[in-house]
């Protein structure tokens, strides 16, 4: 761990390399879990301002469970997250014809409905942001689903910290990032 501002940053995001493979994982981290996408605070009033435009982007099914829970709902822990379907899949999930999940939220974005592309957790994963009432803990979240990413991610070798780098600048901007760079740099010289 090395601290870069107010955050605690594991080195694993440095060491670890990963790269989404769509084709093998078929978005399962959309669809497999305990919960809901994490929601910071003001993400919450944005998918109550945004849901009109969202919908019709969704399945029958998320509508139907955002119209029954809300845009968000409290987890087990206490923090804000997306509803689930039937205990599964984020409410906000489409899926192709191949069956693989995506944002709904995204889809929205893409297609100009938006201009809130989705939440920042969904943005920054694998990595997870923990906020603390001093410091940020920045971790990687390691989940076997995602071994084909880290494969693709070691054959292409692409850092975690570089997969996930427009993530991590909508959250801790372009400053922060450029030093995690340099961190970076520095650690792989090691």
């Amino acid at each position: 761990m090395f601290q870069l501002g107010k955050t605690i940053v594991s080195e694993e995001i440095i060491e670890n390399d990963f790269v989404c493979n769509l084709t093998a994982c078929k978005g399962t981290c959309c669809v497999d879990g305990e919960a809901g996408a994490p929601l910071v605070d003001k993400e919450t009033e944005i998918l109550v301002d945004i849901y009109r435009d969202v919908k019709p982007f969704l399945r029958p099914e998320g509508i139907a469970e955002i119209e029954k829970q809300g845009a968000f709902i409290r987890g087990e822990d206490g923090e804000w997250e997306t509803p689930l379907v039937n205990g599964s899949e984020c409410a906000y999930a489409i899926f192709t014809e191949k069956g693989t999940a995506k944002c709904g939220i995204e889809k929205a974005y893409e297609e100009g409905a938006t201009k809130f592309k989705k939440p920042v957790s969904c943005h920054l994963y694998p990595v997870r942001v923990r906020e603390y009432s001093e410091l940020t803990a920045v971790n990687y979240h390691r989940w076997e689903i995602c071994d084909p990413a880290c494969s693709l991610g070691s054959e292409l070798q692409v850092p975690i910290y570089k997969f996930v780098k427009d993530g991590l600048i909508r959250k801790f901007g372009e400053k922060w990032y450029a030093e995690l760079e340099e961190i970076a740099k520095e650690h792989t010289k090691k």
